[in-house]
């Protein structure tokens, strides 16, 4: 008599239901995601949209001295975190910025620790934001400390080749302005030479201003800080922007709060931060369009509603606005590196330096468009508690 054939496990596997099968390697994957996300060798931590610790490995524990507590996930961040205040206030400036900060660093004061991190924001499937994640690495190994070394070295030898060029270019220019000028004495009633003649001047004082730039961008910057009234600051920003570029019939509107406290900052190279921006708008409004300037304290938690508790300084956020054409997203991943431009004849240091000097004095810039259009760069700087003697 014959056998019934066997049931084989892969039969019994075919008649189960289609949800079950579906279902099924879920759990794996989920468990590949873990192990892979704690075995990574960079500190990794992922905060949900309402502020509570998502994800939180082994690297990032022990590079914030740390001890895993069973309940951490699920909890404020700002609570798990709450020794290091300085690294609240990055994660939390992720839901903040249009554009967070990549390959920045940090110091941890706790531990004196300097990390290199990278801030991206987590979207759904809707685009909605639903979280910011942190990618860092201890940058005090010995291997690090080595290439910061070598980096050093090379932007050394950079700095000595800028003075060296400047010296020599400096010189022949100043000859070149001069001539050109006596020249243009000498030919009053001839158009074309007159035309020409200001043309010379022209180029000589654009590649005196490359120089003189190039300069600015390798020499260490030296903060002489003080209490820096922000009106004054910000009209002087704006009659040197207007010496520098075109106005024509842009409309200038400045809106500033009523009794701002003071900024501690350097005067001088704030002002070229605000100049260097302005004179930006006004060369993308080509002569016609409107700059709006705005100055307020910032708001308590301002762009972070989930976390009420996250430890705040007094700051004032600088807004400066303009209808103009726009930046384009594949620009504005680049504005601030050195040497980037789309200008034909610019640098591309101009916001490089403005980038270095807001980050000297412990601050934070960011570039969005405005949902009217156009372009819109925020300064949000420390204040120095204290109203400006003249305001």
């Amino acid at each position: 008599m014959a056998k019934a054939p066997r049931r084989s496990s892969s039969g019994s596997r075919r008649r189960r239901t289609p949800g079950r099968a579906a279902a099924a390697p879920a759990a794996p994957a989920d468990r590949f995601f873990r192990q892979m996300v704690t075995s990574m060798r960079n500190g990794v931590l992922a905060v949900r949209a309402d502020g509570t610790m998502a994800v939180m490995n082994a690297e990032a524990y022990r590079i914030f001295d740390l001890t895993p507590q069973p309940g951490d996930m699920g909890r404020p961040f700002s609570e798990v975190l709450q020794a290091h205040p300085e690294a609240v206030r990055v994660v939390a400036s992720g839901f903040q910025l249009s554009h967070p900060p990549n390959r920045a660093e940090l110091r941890l004061k706790p531990s004196g620790r300097v990390i290199g991190y990278t801030l991206a924001q987590v979207r759904d499937d809707r685009g909605q934001l639903s979280g910011v994640s942190m990618y860092f690495k201890d940058l005090t190994r010995v291997e690090q400390l080595e290439e910061r070394e070598r980096l050093r070295d090379r932007l050394a030898a950079l700095g000595e080749m800028a003075a060296a060029i400047a010296h020599e270019l400096k010189n022949p220019l100043a000859g070149i302005e001069v001539m050109a000028g006596l020249l243009r004495r000498q030919v009053p009633e001839s158009p074309d030479a007159q035309t020409a003649i200001a043309d010379i001047i022209n180029e000589a004082k654009l590649a005196n201003a490359i120089v003189v730039e190039m300069l600015e961008f390798v020499r260490p910057i030296r903060l002489q800080l003080g209490k820096t009234s922000v009106p004054a600051m910000l009209h002087n920003a704006v009659t040197m922007a207007e010496s520098k570029a075109r106005r024509g019939d842009v409309s200038l509107a400045m809106r500033l709060a009523p009794g701002l406290p003071a900024v501690r900052g350097d005067e001088h190279q704030l002002t070229q931060v605000f100049t260097n921006l302005l004179t930006n708008a006004l060369e993308a409004l080509n002569g016609t369009g409107t700059i709006t300037i705005t100055a307020r304290a910032a708001s308590p938690h301002e762009g972070r509603p989930f976390a009420p508790d996250v430890p705040q300084r007094p700051e004032v956020a600088i807004e400066i606005a303009d209808n103009g054409p726009g930046v384009p997203a594949d620009v504005k991943e680049r504005i601030f590196n050195p040497f980037f431009t789309t200008k034909p004849q610019g640098s591309g240091l101009g916001l490089a330096i403005v980038r270095k000097i807001v980050d000297a004095h412990d601050g934070q810039i960011d570039v969005s468009t405005p949902p009217q259009g156009g372009t819109r760069f925020r300064v949000i700087l420390p204040l120095s508690g204290t109203p400006a003697d003249s305001e």
